[in-house]
C-alpha cells in the first residue's frame, strides 16, 4: 500500500529538511467550493451531502500525489490509497472518530459511509478502533460559515495527515457554497499542491 520516497532524487529535499524540525510545520488555507451542482446531484442521486462532498473530497486527495505522502520516522512514503477519518456527530453531541475507506464509487463508497456512522452511533468514546495513517483527518462544522480555521495540536506527536475542514452551506440568490479549510505540513506539499487540490475540487463538485 505504500513505498518509500527517495529523498536524494526529491526536488523537495531541502524543503522537506527545512519545515520538518518546526514545532509547527504545518500551514492552512480557507477558501470557498460552490456547491450548487454538488447539491442537486446529490439529492439526484439519492446519496446524503455530506457523504457525496466526502467522496468528492477523498477523489481529489487521492488524485494530488502531495496529498498521499506521510512521514513515518524521518522518512517520506507515499500511499497508494488514503482514506477518511472523520468526525461523527452522537445523538448525545459528543462526536468520535471514524474510519471510512475510499472506494471510488460512490455507490459503494456510500455504503461504507453509512455503516460507518452507523457504528459510531452505538460505540462510545473518541478513538473508536485502531488507525493507521493513511488518512485525512476530516470534519464538518455545518453550523458555522467560518472565514479561518485551526485545529488542535500537539507539537510532540508526529503527525503528518493533512486535514480538511467544511462549513456550513449558505444559499445566496440560488448559488450554494461552503467554507472549506485545508491544513498540510509544509514539508510535504507547498501551496502550489494545495491550489491543485482546491482547482480539481471544484471541477470534480461541478460534474
Amino acid at each position: 500500500m505504500k513505498h518509500k520516497l527517495d529523498l536524494n532524487a526529491w526536488n523537495r529535499k531541502e524543503h522537506f529538511a527545512f519545515f520538518k524540525q518546526m514545532e509547527e510545520p504545518f500551514f492552512g488555507v480557507t477558501a470557498r467550493i460552490d456547491c450548487t451542482k454538488a447539491y442537486a446531484k446529490a439529492t439526484e442521486l439519492g446519496v446524503t451531502f455530506f457523504t457525496y462532498y466526502l467522496h468528492k473530497t477523498l477523489l481529489a486527495v487521492n488524485a494530488v500525489e502531495n496529498f498521499r505522502y506521510r512521514i513515518i520516522d524521518d522518512e517520506v512514503f507515499v500511499f497508494d490509497r488514503i482514506d477518511a477519518s472523520a468526525t461523527i456527530l452522537r445523538d448525545d453531541k459528543t462526536f468520535g472518530f471514524s474510519l471510512v475507506e475510499f472506494d471510488e464509487s460512490l455507490a459503494t463508497f456510500a455504503e461504507i459511509t453509512k455503516k460507518e456512522i452507523a457504528r459510531i452511533q452505538v460505540t462510545p468514546g473518541l478513538i473508536t478502533r485502531d488507525f493507521e495513517i493513511n488518512l485525512i483527518h476530516f470534519s464538518a462544522v455545518p453550523w458555522i460559515d467560518f472565514t479561518s480555521y485551526s485545529h488542535a495540536r500537539s507539537f510532540t506527536w508526529p503527525d503528518s495527515c493533512p486535514k480538511i475542514s467544511y462549513g456550513k452551506m449558505t444559499d445566496e440568490n440560488g448559488k450554494k457554497t461552503m467554507a472549506i479549510a485545508v491544513h498540510v505540513h509544509h514539508g510535504l506539499a507547498d501551496g502550489y499542491h494545495v491550489g491543485q487540490f482546491l482547482t480539481l475540487l471544484q471541477e470534480l463538485m461541478n460534474e
